[in-house]
């Protein structure tokens, strides 16, 4: 892209509003309020909303049929240069919109001056915004889509896996690796759920908000928002051009989503590490050392873990960058778009990895069955057993607990205490309590919905496909 900057001292082009002014602005301050740099990429949706603005300036007798004709002309052209890259922008054109614009006006005249009869560049911001976002949101549904899909598909094939639950990092009950890995599942579907919710509130037109009080034009809002695929139109001028709350909204729930990456990107490098070793991640997402040549380091997932930070960011800077703001349209605005940019790029770009890395993760069912042999993960399920044989909980409990004891101090699991010592602790228990006492009898016993038991999460696996 080529920019028109002002170091060779050319005379800067005239502002949309110098006329106004008995000076030119100050070159500085022209760079340091331009936006041309980042919102360019707000072309096309800036180009869309202005075509369907020209359509019913037309339809209600406000714009010269001609004139739309120029407009139409106009604007293939200039969307032709951006595609291919002979567009040249100009920062002391300041943004997207002013410099389409120009060259729409040096290409067809009158006519592109007359483009923005009833319109301010506040509510077309707002309008560009919305279809980018819109557009946005529609893809990160699809790539949140693909990364449940391959959780499914790792999911299935272990779903009577066993491996160690955690609760404090401590083992606490067996369950299985199918069950962890639909917990994450529930973890994104919830994700989709707030993104398509947010896209409803996302897709309302401002255009017609002009710069904060409407227009006396007699324009016909509700035909634009129909061709531009809106629900419907913004209902107050003022709150149309102010508010970003839907950008606000949709950082929220993509802050959420990171969350849940990065909670799962951490349990993939514990599990890749050595001390764990319940997974293997393909070679193809990991990297080596500059000096250790034994080094396969799991790169993906601890940077997914990492860019949770920058959506964070871009969350925490749109609410301080409305949280002051007095009604309507403030500069201040113009710094919504890169953080929100920035947000949507890293969202895209780690579910569209993540879904590939979970097609690339190998179950280690030996060494997660091993972790049981370590933490006494069926203690509760000696004190559910002894309750169904009639001892409260509370006592059950503190029974069991002495076992623990003394199967710690004998370096033994707890199925590997002799019957008569279990029974020295409970005359309740009998030798059907080696049943509850394997992992694979723990899970087996949960078959509940929502549960551990294999058939269970068989039957969830199903419940969530048929939901996709």
């Amino acid at each position: 892209m080529q920019h028109e900057d002002s170091e060779n001292g050319a005379q800067a082009p005239a502002k949309a509003w110098s006329g106004r002014f008995a000076e030119p602005a100050d070159r500085l301050m022209q760079r340091y309020t331009a936006s041309v740099s980042f919102d360019q990429r707000l072309a096309e949706f800036d180009i869309r909303g202005s075509l369907a603005h020209a359509r019913m300036l037309a339809r209600c007798g406000i714009l010269p049929p001609g004139d739309l004709e120029a407009i139409e002309r106009g604007m293939a052209q200039v969307a032709s240069e951006i595609r291919e890259g002979r567009f040249e922008w100009s920062v002391a054109r300041e943004d997207v919109h002013l410099n389409i614009e120009h060259r729409l006006t040096e290409l067809v005249g009158d006519a592109g001056k007359r483009l923005h009869t009833a319109r301010s560049r506040n509510d077309q911001v707002a309008t560009d915004i919305r279809l980018w976002l819109r557009e946005e949101i529609d893809g990160l549904l699809a790539r949140l889509r693909a990364v449940r899909e391959r959780l499914l598909d790792l999911a299935e094939p272990n779903a009577a896996t066993v491996m160690p639950g955690f609760t404090h990092m401590q083992v606490a009950q067996p369950v299985t690796f199918g069950h962890h890995l639909m917990a994450y599942f529930e973890m994104f579907t919830r994700d989709a759920d707030r993104l398509a919710d947010c896209r409803r509130r996302v897709n309302r037109l401002p255009l017609g908000a002009a710069a904060l009080a409407g227009t006396s034009f007699p324009i016909d809002r509700e035909s634009v928002a129909a061709e531009l695929g809106f629900d419907g139109v913004c209902e107050n001028s003022l709150d149309a051009v102010s508010d970003r709350d839907f950008a606000i909204e949709f950082l929220a729930a993509g802050a959420l989503a990171m969350a849940h990456v990065s909670r799962l990107s951490e349990e993939l490098v514990l599990w890749m590490n050595p001390r764990f070793g319940f997974v293997d991640i393909a070679d193809r997402f990991c990297t080596g050392s500059s000096i250790m040549p034994q080094k396969k380091n799991p790169d993906v997932p601890e940077l997914m873990r990492g860019k949770s930070g920058r959506v964070f960011g871009a969350l925490v800077a749109l609410l301080t960058l409305v949280k002051g703001q007095p009604l309507a349209y403030n500069k201040d605005n113009q710094e919504d778009k890169e953080p929100l940019f920035d947000a949507a790029d890293t969202l895209a770009d780690t579910f569209t990895l993540l879904a590939e890395l979970l097609g690339g993760v190998t179950a280690r069912p030996d060494r997660m069955r091993a972790a049981l042999d370590e933490g006494f993960a069926t203690a509760t399920d000696l004190a559910d057993y002894l309750v169904r044989k009639g001892v409260p909980f509370r006592d059950a409990h503190e029974i069991v607990a002495r076992a623990v004891r003394e199967a710690e101090l004998a370096g033994r699991d707890l199925a590997g205490l002799p019957l008569e010592r279990l029974q020295a602790f409970s005359p309740r228990i009998e030798a059907d309590v080696f049943g509850v006492l394997t992992p694979e009898g723990s899970v087996a016993a949960r078959r509940h919905t929502g549960g551990t038991a294999p058939e269970a999460v068989r039957a969830a696996i199903a419940r969530a496909r048929a939901r996709l």
